[in-house]
Order: C-alpha cells, then sequence, then structure tokens
C-alpha cells in the first residue's frame, strides 16, 4: 500500500515515566512495549503547553499557542449540555478558520474519523475534516456514565469510557472494511486524567496496584518549591497517595489493553503492515515530583516542570519505521503536523508560517538533515520556555520568578540560578532566544502573554478583536 493508513492514540495527562518500556517496571502496559518494540519511541518529545487544549490545538494546527488562540483548557463552549463547566447555551469553534492536518489528509483522499476527547470547543458538529464524530462531550469527567456526543447530541454512556472509546472507533472500522481509500482515525482517549477512585476504574486492575504495588518508581514527601502559592491536586497523607497512583496506574493499564484491541483489529485483518500507528499524550504529568499531582496547572503560578512537558512519543510502520529503536532529538507537538505531512508526501500549504519542521527522516532511521534539534520552546499562557539539551529558562511576565536550571548537572530542577550573577551571561543568551522565537511566530492577535491565563480554564475566544468578555476564569 502506497498510502498508509494511519491510526493516532492519543492520552490524557501522561508522563514518559508512565510506561514500562521507558524505565517504569511497576507499571502495565504489555500492548505499548510491544508497540515500542516494533517501531521508535523518543525519549526527549516535547508537548507545546503544559495542559491539555492547548496541547491538542497545537498538534492538530501546527500552531503555538499565540498563533491558534487557545491559552487554558476549555472551560465553556464545548456543549450546550449540563456537562458545561462554566457557562451553558454558547458553543464556540475555537479553531475557527485555521487548517488542521486533518483538513490536509480529508482533501487527499483519507476518510477521517475521531473517537473520544476533541476538547477544543463545539462538540456537537465535525470539524476540521472528520467525517466519523463520536466524541466526548466535554473534555474529561467520570469514567462510568460519561457524557458523549453521538449525531449531535448527548448521551451518557453507562460503560468504561476507555472501553466504549475503543468500542465507537472498532465499529467505525468495521465498516470501512470494503473502503478503497485509505483511513486516519484519531482515538483519543480520557486516560489516565483524573478521577483517580476505585468506583471509576475496573477493581480487579485498581485492586491489583493498591493492594501490591509499593510504587517506589515514583517520589514521595517532597515539597513543592517555595514560590508555589496553591496546588491544584493536594494529598494529605500516604494513603490518599496509594489512592490516586493506584487510580492512575489503572487508567493507564486499562487504556493499555484497549490499544491491544485496535492493534489485534489491524492484525486480523491484514492491516498492520500497512498502518502507521502513533500514541502519544496531550501533556505530561507530575504524580508526587517535584512535590505536586497535575501538569502545568498543578500549581500557581504555572510550571513547565520536565515532568509537566515531557509526553511520550511511539511510532510503529513495519518495513517503514525500523524497529526497536529510541530516538534521542529534542521534538516538539509543533513539528508533529510538517512531520506528519512529509511522512505521506504531502504539501503543507501553511509551513512558511509555522515554526515546526519536520522529524521524518528521523522516523525512518536517517539522520535529520536540516533539522535544529537543540531547542524547544513551550508557553502557557504568560509563561514561556526555553529548553536546550544542557539548559532550562522559564519566563514569567507576571506572577512568580523566572527559572534557570543546568539540567545536565540539575535533572530535578531543584536549584533556580536565575538572577545568578555567575549565570548572567546564559540567562542573557537564553532570554534574547527566547524572545527572537516567539516574535518570530506570535500572532499579535492571539498572544498569550499578557492574558490572564490562571490554570482555571478558557471560557471565551482570545485576541484584541474578541468581544471584549470574560476569557479566563480567575483563581479560587
Amino acid at each position: 500500500m502506497n498510502t498508509p493508513n494511519i491510526l493516532f492514540i492519543l492520552s490524557d495527562d501522561q508522563g514518559p515515566w508512565a510506561l514500562r518500556c521507558a524505565g517504569n517496571p511497576e507499571i502495565e502496559t504489555p500492548h505499548l512495549d510491544l508497540l515500542s518494540k516494533s517501531g521508535m519511541r523518543f525519549e526527549n518529545f516535547f508537548c507545546a503547553s503544559p495542559v491539555c487544549s492547548p496541547a491538542r490545538a497545537s498538534l492538530l494546527t501546527g500552531r503555538i499557542p499565540s498563533q491558534h488562540g487557545i491559552h487554558d483548557w476549555i472551560a465553556a463552549g464545548n456543549t450546550v449540555a449540563r456537562y458545561e463547566a462554566a457557562r451553558q447555551g454558547e458553543l464556540i469553534e475555537y479553531l475557527k478558520g485555521q487548517a488542521g492536518y486533518t483538513d490536509f489528509l480529508a482533501a487527499a483522499g483519507y476518510r477521517c474519523g475521531i473517537s473520544g476527547k476533541w476538547h477544543l470547543g463545539d462538540a456537537h458538529h465535525p470539524q476540521k475534516g472528520f467525517e466519523f464524530w463520536e466524541v466526548h462531550a466535554s473534555g474529561g469527567g467520570p469514567y462510568y456514565n460519561a457524557p458523549l456526543i453521538r449525531g449531535g447530541e448527548v448521551h451518557e454512556d453507562p460503560g468504561y469510557v476507555t472501553d466504549t472509546i475503543t468500542d465507537n472507533a472498532l465499529r467505525w472500522l468495521e465498516a470501512l472494511k470494503n473502503s478503497r481509500r485509505p483511513f486516519y482515525l484519531s482515538v483519543h482517549y480520557t486516560a489516565p486524567h483524573a478521577p483517580w477512585s476505585r468506583a471509576n476504574h475496573p477493581p480487579e486492575i485498581y485492586d491489583r496496584y493498591h493492594d501490591h504495588c509499593p510504587f517506589a518508581s515514583l517520589p514521595a514527601g517532597l515539597a513543592p518549591p517555595a514560590w508555589v502559592r496553591r496546588l491544584n491536586i493536594p494529598v494529605q497523607d500516604a494513603e490518599q497517595r496509594r489512592a490516586f497512583l493506584s487510580g492512575y496506574f489503572a487508567a493507564v493499564t486499562a487504556m493499555d489493553r484497549n490499544i491491544g484491541r485496535l492493534l489485534e483489529w489491524l492484525e486480523v485483518n491484514d492491516l498492520r503492515g500497512d498502518t502507521l500507528v502513533i500514541f502519544t499524550s496531550d501533556n505530561g504529568m507530575n504524580m508526587g515530583h517535584h512535590g505536586v499531582y497535575g501538569k502545568g496547572n498543578a500549581t500557581f503560578p504555572l510550571n513547565m516542570f520536565e515532568e509537566s512537558i515531557k509526553v511520550p512519543f511511539l511510532a510503529s510502520h513495519p518495513g517503514r519505521i525500523p524497529p526497536g529503536t529510541t530516538n534521542a532529538d529534542l521534538v516538539s507537538q509543533y513539528d508533529f503536523m510538517p512531520t506528519l505531512l512529509d511522512y505521506l508526501g504531502l504539501s503543507n500549504p501553511a509551513a512558511s508560517a509555522l515554526p515546526g519542521k519536520s522529524f521524518a527522516a528521523g522516523l525512518r532511521g536517517h539522520p535529520s538533515h536540516g533539522r535544529d534539534h537543540v531547542v524547544v520552546f513551550d508557553e502557557y499562557g504568560p509563561v514561556r520556555m526555553i529548553r536546550t539539551p544542557e539548559w532550562k529558562y522559564v519566563r514569567r511576565s507576571s506572577e512568580g520568578p523566572d527559572e534557570l536550571y543546568h539540567l545536565q548537572h540539575d535533572p530535578m530542577e531543584a536549584r533556580n540560578l536565575a538572577g545568578n550573577p555567575e549565570w548572567k551571561k546564559t540567562e542573557d543568551e537564553l532570554r534574547q532566544r527566547l524572545a527572537q522565537w516567539f516574535a518570530n511566530y506570535v500572532d499579535p492577535e492571539r498572544s498569550g502573554e499578557h492574558e490572564h491565563v490562571t490554570g482555571c480554564g478558557q471560557i471565551g475566544l482570545c485576541g484584541r478583536s474578541a468581544d471584549g468578555g470574560a476569557r479566563f476564569l480567575p483563581t479560587p
């Protein structure tokens, strides 16, 4: 098959540490481990923003948040139903007029489908070239009786939502078995996002972790940095920690079991060799790391911890991607769209205005000539970051201190060197490089630099030309 099918699997709030193939001996991920063995695992893949909606928008469009205008998780405009977190009655298409790579795939003849979490506004109407559209009504919530969209209407599905997302995906694949056109399928799980209680996950998996796992692979008892004024998920004691970790690990393992069902379908239907399979997550996750639980909004001020910004990335395509390989290049979610289009031989009409560079050559096991492997950039509202193999510099235009870490000597980010005269030259150089990069790519209409992003959610369109109303929820 010259034009491969694509199965794109996206988890929610998963760090690379939550995979056995990445070195965690306590978590059970046998199908993802096999996927890694059959393809390539990236060790340094970064999200564009350490929270779900901005990161997902960057994956889809190749734009940074200050280009697409989504700077926090979407708390309003997803649905008119009672599942809206902030206000009801108004659907907002946050990416209206902005092309996603699925638009280009559909134009090239792909049949595009999505099952699971969308969380980019207006969940009731298919967008971005998708012909199959069965998505979560909001973006998160309970694992049983989850609100899902079918035929434009919200219904509560009584099953375990990870199973249901897979069931819906497989139903669409079955309907395509006689199609001569290639398919692109997004399977977007809500796992392993909270809630993590026993009632939300298969008890046989939850209890196995709760009763038998020591959770020695994760830090315990750390205090958050002194600059942290608020914790999003405070953990009171060892038993609460055990309960949270049991649910988190159970959610990952239950998701892995369902990924096995998808891979089995490809094998049974003799499509595995004709299908590019990608697994990644929207953003990273701290589960005790740095003394916090959560992602970029685990703290206020917002953070750029390594565990918040690093995500797993596995890619497998038999005969095309060398099996059992690892890639140590620094790559980002804004590199994903140009990479996928390059891998498929499709043009990217917006390439000149976007920051991403293709790493398709690296996927095939070749040197990635022409790529800058040195630097990645992140942003979360007014917080911006530059990250090299050796250094990380975090610049805050408001709310909190700047940070500078020598990652080779201080991988735990324990000693902030910002403001230290000994490292002033390094800090100045990184600050200038950070400012120049954002100046090159920011859309002033959608810049997050001076937006009041708190980590509590976005409730309106961002930009000078917007209606002037509230756009972000205040800190509680």
